[in-house]
């Protein structure tokens, strides 16, 4: 390890990962490690002394972004803090489309060129598609293709089959008859996951899934430390792009070493995306991303050929970036509208894609209105003591019964090792039907069961024993914790709330609501409706729709027709900016009660 640099970076150099939710900064307190030898580190930070307690840094415990290194040292980086694979959420709600692909093979037998007829080889080539293709003649094909041309078709005996993308490029030239060879992939390019689909565009089949963490969490859980890193150079920006390309590479490899398809045989990338993860990827500069009045640099859909990105498919292979409506509503948003199809339909509905930056749609086929919320990492697991994401070990699932005894799972049926996302929601309404906290969130003071202790002047209550457990700690929620989650589910409830009063309608009217997102098809409905995460609205009304963007990247890459409708809904999804809003910061606060500061729209639990 080099000398001087904390045990963070040193990590990151040799490839090991280490939990970090700020990227390094020291304000999450989740990078703990183990130094046995305190000697070749430097002292315990103000900043560790204020994520660690006396207990642990007794035991070693330190944090691995403040820990400078001063000699050789060895680390012991403990389960808790370790990034292991998570429970993803693969698919999600699938419509059908007529299949269409972008992406089409044209089987063609030449004849040889003769003294009599010595036609140049392109033009050749065009005329023997012009049987199957209307405008051959305007198609274009690359230099690259074109200067392997001539050895291409004698060495294949004037028989070739020709790879054709949008009706305009010729992207692929082989050899003989590959005509049932022709894969596409579709990539959901996510704040903390990279999902692919490897689909079969002859049959527009999903013939294999992959999915990895998004390895960009090295540089923060979240979109704006990712932003703040990303502005201050171009070689910071270039990092990023390179870590969520090496993710999409990983994913893809996977998928086809799963189904036993060539890489090469892949002619079209189909990604989406939030509007940061796009301009990551593509490497554009996000800077005013990040300001005021948070303007993206292109909104329409992009096509780049995928060798300029270095991504392992065919070499004149296409990567399509879906269209973005606006602000932080990205790609993403505009595919789970496609897979839920709420722009086609007469019904109102509600859609709410649960994630760290959040997107909240609202409407039918007449009119869309959107927004984003800054709902921050909490529902991942960040900002919360015992937090982390939906892992092996995980609290996923708790019920408080009348005396406040808990009964939980966990991801994996194993000890637990902490509490994801949706266990905290459960963990917030539980304690809220009990008594045990107020609207407010405050721990109760007059309840007496030994759970609820006080630690360094905060209390918290016991979610699990310390004998229960894998670290031999507790694992508890704290006040802050559930300050956390309250704050994050008033920013969704707040953009769902000001959306509909924008329309002037209410909960009542809403024929549909759309959770989407990989949390969001694991909650809990009752337990989300009770804390105010989700408007009060009949079950039967609600669809989990997993991961929606995924659907909804597949069906543009089978679909030209799905593609066209991205295109239209992009142009014709209106936009409101939360911030600007003078109803917002109103909205904002009462939805920091539970459920809401005006119980009548709730009137599921008045009385509680």
């Amino acid at each position: 390890m080099p000398y001087m640099s904390t045990v963070f970076q040193a990590a990151m150099e040799a490839g090991v990962s280490i939990r970090s939710e700020c990227g390094g900064k020291g304000a999450c307190g989740k990078c703990k490690v183990i130094i046995r030898d305190s000697k070749v580190v430097n002292e315990v930070t103000e900043l560790e002394r204020k994520h660690l307690s006396r207990q642990e840094i007794d035991s070693g415990y330190r944090l691995a972004c403040q820990t400078r290194i001063l000699g050789n040292v060895t680390v012991m980086i403990p389960l808790e803090s370790r990034l292991v694979t998570r429970k993803f959420q693969l698919g999600g709600l699938e419509r059908h489309v007529e299949l269409k692909p972008a992406v089409r093979k044209f089987h063609v037998k030449l004849p040889k060129p003769t003294l009599s007829d010595a036609e140049p080889d392109l033009e050749r080539l065009l005329e023997a598609l012009s049987q199957q293709i209307p405008n051959a003649g305007e198609l274009e094909i690359s230099y690259e293709i074109l200067r392997n041309l001539p050895k291409i078709l004698r060495d294949a005996d004037w028989s070739v089959t020709v790879t054709v993308w949008d009706d305009r490029n010729i992207i692929a030239i082989e050899p003989g008859d590959t005509l049932s060879v022709l894969f596409g992939f579709a990539v959901d390019v996510g704040t903390s996951k990279i999902v692919g689909h490897l689909v079969n565009l002859r049959t527009g089949e999903t013939v294999s899934v992959g999915a990895i963490e998004n390895p960009q969490l090295i540089h923060g859980e979240d979109i704006i430390t990712r932003l703040t890193f990303a502005i201050t150079d171009e070689t910071r920006l270039r990092t990023l792009q390179k870590l969520a390309i090496d993710g999409i590479n990983k994913v893809i490899r996977e998928a086809c070493a799963n189904a036993r398809v060539n890489s090469s045989n892949v002619y079209e990338v189909v990604a989406v995306g939030n509007t940061a993860m796009h301009h990551f990827l593509l490497a554009i500069q996000p800077k005013y991303l990040s300001l005021s009045p948070f303007t993206p640099a292109v909104k329409k859909q992009v096509s780049v050929a995928t060798k300029n990105l270095n991504i392992g498919v065919n070499q004149g292979g296409i990567l399509t970036f879906l269209p973005l409506i606006a602000g932080f509503v990205g790609a993403d948003a505009v595919a789970d509208v496609l897979a839920t199809g709420i722009h086609e339909s007469d019904e109102l509905s509600l859609l709410v894609d649960v994630g760290t930056n959040a997107e909240v749609l609202i409407g039918n086929s007449r009119d869309i209105l959107s927004c984003s919320c800054p709902s921050g990492p909490a529902f991942e697991g960040a900002h919360i003591k015992y937090g982390m994401k939906a892992t092996s070990g995980a609290i996923e699932k708790v019920q408080i019964n009348s005396h406040y005894e808990v009964h939980y799972e966990t991801i994996g049926n194993t000890k637990p090792t902490g509490i994801c996302g949706s266990a905290m929601i459960d963990i917030v309404a539980e304690l809220f039907k009990r008594a045990v906290i107020d609207n407010h969130g405050r721990f109760n003071p007059c309840i007496e069961t030994r759970r609820l202790k006080e630690n360094n002047g905060e209390k918290e209550f016991i979610i699990a024993w310390k004998d229960e457990t894998t670290t031999g700690r507790e694992i508890t929620v704290t006040q802050k914790d559930i300050s956390e989650i309250i704050l994050a589910k008033a920013a969704i409830y707040a953009g769902a709330s000001i959306l509909m009063r924008r329309i002037n309608v209410e909960a009542k009217d809403l024929n549909k609501v759309f959770i989407a997102g990989a949390f969001g098809n694991y909650i809990n409905l009752g337990n989300a409706k009770l804390i105010g995460l989700i408007p009060d609205v009949p079950t039967q009304k609600v669809t989990l729709a997993g991961n929606a963007a995924i659907s909804g990247a597949k069906m543009a890459l089978i679909s030209k027709e799905a593609r066209k409708a991205a295109d239209i809904l992009s142009k014709k999804t209106r936009y409101l900016e939360l911030t600007t809003d003078p109803l917002f910061n109103a909205e904002f606060v009462h939805a920091m009660f539970i459920p809401h500061k005006d119980l009548s729209r709730f009137p599921s639990v008045k009385g509680i």
